[in-house]
């Protein structure tokens, strides 16, 4: 699993980039309910985040052509093969998300709110007067990050037949999809 994560990632144009990064969310959402099993909810709500923003990176690359399409100017168009595509910023995930929503994928900015308030959990933890933190409790925390690895999964499985699919992904999957029990 660590030597997943640790594997440098093709570059951004090669053809195996969306792969990569579709395993990558597998194994980072079996992390992330690792860090859960032991009550590590604020490990657990980063991990959870690296895996969508990790499906996001993938679904960009995969339909970075008719996102460059729906551009509005060249620097757009280069923007999001150079900076959205490689990177997905945290503070354009929703952007890029609603950019999704408009190719036909379904509730992704409402996916992404919740991973962005998962990323606030990992660095402020539970928040009872909610000021820093949507979730008042590590168990409101814990449903909430077990939800967005279900939506992960579900991903990994609507994408597996538009990448390179291997034996890594079948097995970081089934171990995730076990996981879930």
């Amino acid at each position: 699993m660590e030597q997943v994560i640790e594997r440098p990632l093709p570059k951004p144009s090669s053809a195996d980039y969306a792969s990569a990064r579709l395993l990558e969310a597998l194994v980072e959402a079996e992390l992330a309910l690792e860090f859960l099993r032991r009550g590590l909810t604020r490990n657990a709500a980063g991990k959870a985040f690296q895996a969508w923003r990790a499906v996001l990176a993938a679904l960009l690359k995969l339909e970075l052509e008719r996102l460059k399409a729906l551009a509005k100017s060249e620097e757009e168009r280069r923007w999001l093969e150079e900076r959205a595509v490689p990177r997905v910023p945290t503070s354009r995930m929703m952007s890029l998300s609603r950019l999704l929503e408009e190719l036909g994928y379904e509730r992704l900015t409402y996916i992404t709110d919740r991973a962005l308030n998962l990323h606030d959990y990992q660095y402020h933890g539970p928040d009872p007067d909610m000021a820093l933190s949507k979730y008042r409790t590590r168990e409101e925390a814990a449903y909430f990050i077990k939800s967005l690895i279900e939506v992960v999964a579900e991903y990994a499985e609507k994408l597996k037949n538009r990448v390179a699919w291997t034996e890594e992904h079948e097995r970081a999957y089934s171990a995730l999809v076990g996981g879930l029990g």
